[in-house]
């Protein structure tokens, strides 16, 4: 799980080009929005579309636990991790 986490921390990076980040900078159990990462709504809309062409998964807004999916690091890495396994749309 480790690895797929600095993936995605590395994914947001280039997405949303956060020059004064590393990967190192950014803890996997920090929340992503708000007083964490502090991403906002087109923030999850980009890293949204990263990970569907990264992975091969979708996270789809109107389900409920997409907001549990975005609540992390560990969070995301689980879902595409737990998504790939099953090829599941979520």
């Amino acid at each position: 799980m480790e690895a797929i986490e600095r993936e995605i921390k590395q994914l947001i990076i280039d997405t949303l080009d956060l020059e004064d980040i590393t990967v190192n900078d950014i803890n996997s159990e920090d929340r992503l929005f708000g007083d964490g990462l502090g991403l906002d709504s087109i923030d999850a809309l980009e890293i949204g579309l990263a990970l569907q062409k990264r992975y091969g998964v979708r996270i789809e807004a109107e389900k409920e636990q997409t907001r549990q999916h975005f609540s992390s690091i560990r969070a995301l890495a689980r879902f595409v991790s737990d998504a790939r396994q099953h090829k599941e749309v979520v």
